[in-house]
C-alpha cells in the first residue's frame, strides 16, 4: 500500500532552461537523480556528501553541483550509486518526516501549491507507516495539512 502513496512524478530542478537534476522524497530520504553525460567513463564520477553540503562532479573538472543542502542529513546512512545513465544520490534525512521544498538551499524551491501537495503526501505516508493495516491512498485533507514531522507529538526517528 505504501507504493500507492509514492510521488506521482519527480520534481525537476531547472537552471537557465536546462534540467540539472530530478528529485523526490519519502519520510526518511531525499533522492536526487542526475542524468550522466555520454562518453565519460563511470569511474570518473564522484559524489561527496556532508551533513549540510553536496558536491557532485567529474574528477579533474569543476564540480557539477557544489551546494549547501536545504536541511541536514545523516552522512553515515547517505550514499550514491550509478544506475545505467543516472547518478542516484540517496540522502537520509536527519529529521524524519521533514518536508523539503528543495534539496538545495535557496534554489529551486517548490511553489506553495506543490509544497503543500508534497506535505500532504508525506503526512499520508506517515499515517500509513503508523497504521499498516489501513489504506490511506484515497485519503484527502481539507484545508491546511499538519506538518508530518510534528503532528500529534512528532514522528519517531530511526
Amino acid at each position: 500500500m505504501a507504493e500507492k502513496l509514492a510521488a506521482e512524478k519527480r520534481h525537476s530542478f531547472v537552471h537557465n532552461g536546462q534540467k540539472v537534476f530530478e528529485w523526490d522524497q519519502t519520510l526518511e530520504e531525499l533522492n536526487i537523480y542526475i542524468t550522466l553525460p555520454e562518453n565519460v567513463p563511470k569511474k570518473l564520477f564522484y559524489c561527496k556528501i556532508e551533513s549540510k553540503h553536496l558536491e557532485v562532479g567529474i574528477k579533474g573538472n569543476p564540480p557539477y553541483l557544489n551546494h549547501d543542502l536545504m536541511n541536514p542529513v545523516k552522512t553515515d546512512c547517505s550514499f550514491w550509486t550509478l544506475e545505467d545513465d543516472i547518478l542516484h544520490v540517496t540522502l537520509q534525512k536527519r529529521d524524519k518526516g521533514q518536508t523539503w521544498s528543495s534539496p538545495i538551499l535557496g534554489q529551486g524551491q517548490l511553489d506553495p501549491y506543490a509544497s503543500d501537495l508534497e506535505q500532504k503526501r508525506l503526512m499520508l505516508q506517515r499515517f500509513q507507516e503508523e497504521n499498516p493495516g489501513f489504506d490511506f491512498s484515497q485519503a484527502q485533507f481539507s484545508g491546511n495539512c499538519p506538518d508530518p514531522k510534528t503532528f500529534m507529538g512528532g514522528i519517531g526517528s530511526t
